[in-house]
């Protein structure tokens, strides 16, 4: 008879994968790069005219005026968009690297891995000031954290996947399950989002209706 296997990662998702992500950070990567160059041209706008106001400035909430006159929007002592359209630019050039057929190291994609958790991880600091500090949203950095959010999952997933990050045996069942739900995780992920924001806001939403 023949023995049982463990099977501890859904090579079909992996596939998909693979095949899904040259995409999402050449497409993910130009939205977001174009969020931040469209923030960069309307805070050098203001500067240009005082009285100028940003496209961006819908209500208190949602003004990034607010966002971008704030500490944090410095935080490593020049503007944030910076970051974003050098970043931004560099993942939409690996995505269309990959798509013409490029064959990475494993260093590579340790490195982009790297690079990708400062993003997220600089992006949940972001949102915690946006919520709690500054108490306002700007939406061209709703849109980079929309698109930071699913290149980092989904690379993520594939490098623990290709294996150049080695998975420790206790944690394999674990990234099965999160390649084989992927999209369920995601999901929740901006719907906790979405929902911290509602209740954040609140006292002003509830005025809307």
């Amino acid at each position: 008879m023949p023995k049982n296997k463990t099977i501890t990662t859904d090579d079909k998702p992996g596939r998909t994968l693979s095949r899904v992500l040259p995409w999402l950070l050449l497409i993910g990567g130009i939205i977001a790069m174009a969020a931040s160059l469209g923030l960069s041209i309307e805070v050098f706008n203001r500067l240009k005219n005082p009285s100028y106001v940003p496209i961006c400035n819908l209500n208190p909430v949602l003004s990034c005026t607010s966002v971008a006159d704030s500490i944090q929007s410095e935080i490593f002592g020049f503007p944030n968009y910076y970051i974003g359209i050098a970043g931004f630019a560099s993942l939409a050039t690996i995505g269309l690297a990959l798509l013409a057929g490029a064959k990475f190291k494993r260093w590579f994609w340790i490195a982009l891995e790297g690079g990708l958790l400062f993003g997220i991880s600089f992006v949940v600091w972001l949102q915690f000031e946006s919520f709690y500090r500054i108490g306002a949203l700007c939406i061209f950095c709703m849109v980079v954290w929309a698109m930071t959010i699913p290149i980092f999952w989904y690379t993520t997933l594939h490098v623990l996947h290709e294996g150049h990050i080695k998975t420790p045996v206790r944690l394999k069942n674990i990234v099965a399950f999160a390649t084989h739900h992927h999209g369920d995780i995601l999901l929740l992920w901006f719907l906790i989002i979405i929902g911290l924001i509602i209740k954040r806001f609140w006292y002003y939403w509830s005025t809307l209706f």
